[in-house]
């Protein structure tokens, strides 16, 4: 008989995923042009290196999310796809090759994110702040959100990376207060309420996400919130963990659609201005609707 392992103390079950995370495979030419610009140009997308279940249906629609300052993360998060050790140094052109990719695409709106780059003094931000400018420069009718690291309380390379004209800039949570020691091990709850706190009072649309199913409980969820709409938030998305390999933190429980629905309801009650609220939203998922929420 095989044993189960045991996790905290509880002999852990094998969980089957429900129907309602069930994905189609990416197919179609728009896909498939996708990859080639990307492949062509040597470009890192999070939605490879995160094996995110969105994928097919967003590089269907001719749309992706670009990973910048490589594909090798120094963090350690325990839910996370991405390579963890370190990072070779960062290609200074690559601000220029992801606009060209971004114009090449004729994309309407983009999202460009990163791997934690904790060894770099100002943690990237000048690579960050020269891709959004490049961006816009190559694209002007091009949207852009940034989904930005957390830069352990570097304040002056937060500003300078969020300074280059985006519409949006995003910093996920990712889980609620009580499992930060578990799944963000070198992060700190209040230390990534504080980044957004300050985003937003450099006059940003701010943006964060949070993962359901790690084992947090709904009256946790219901004070991240708080916590959130407190430090300026605007737009929150929430989805469904799914574990992408055995060395991660398993799935505790499977959160059901009809949840995710309260989870929006309560959002909007508590003060937050858009919810993308639903089993496979991530925090790149319908990012286009989310330029338009007023600041």
């Amino acid at each position: 008989m095989i044993e189960l392992p045991v996790i905290d103390g509880k002999q852990a079950r094998k969980r089957t995923k429900p129907d309602w995370l069930r994905v189609k495979l990416p197919v179609g030419q728009s896909y498939a042009n996708v990859r080639k610009i990307v492949d062509e140009n040597k470009l890192h997308t999070i939605c490879e290196s995160g094996n995110c279940p969105n994928m097919g249906e967003c590089w269907g629609a001719g749309t992706a999310t670009f990973m910048i300052l490589g594909n090798v993360c120094t963090r350690s998060c325990t839910f996370c796809a991405v390579a963890t050790g370190r990072p070779p140094e960062y290609d200074t052109n690559e601000p220029k090759r992801v606009a060209d990719a971004i114009k090449t695409m004729g994309v309407k709106h983009a999202v460009i994110t990163s791997v934690n780059r904790d060894e770099l003094k100002d943690r990237g931000a000048e690579i960050w702040y020269q891709t959004v400018v490049e961006t816009k420069k190559a694209s002007p009718e091009t949207t852009i959100e940034i989904l930005i690291p957390d830069v352990k309380a570097k304040w002056d390379a937060l500003y300078r990376m969020i300074d280059g004209g985006q519409e949006v800039v995003s910093h996920n949570m990712e889980t609620v207060e009580s499992l930060y020691r578990r799944v963000r091990p070198q992060a700190r709850y209040a230390r990534s309420l504080e980044q957004i706190k300050l985003t937003k009072a450099y006059g940003q649309r701010t943006k964060s996400g949070i993962m359901l199913g790690l084992g947090e409980t709904i009256d946790e969820v219901h004070k991240a919130m708080d916590d959130l709409v407190e430090n300026g938030l605007d737009i929150l998305t929430l989805g469904q963990y799914l574990q992408p390999t055995k060395m991660h933190i398993e799935v505790a429980e499977f959160i059901h659609p009809d949840q995710f629905e309260k989870y929006k309801e309560e959002g909007l009650k508590r003060g937050l201005k858009y919810v993308e609220s639903g089993p496979l939203v991530r925090s790149s998922y319908h990012a286009e609707r989310h330029v338009n929420v007023p600041i």
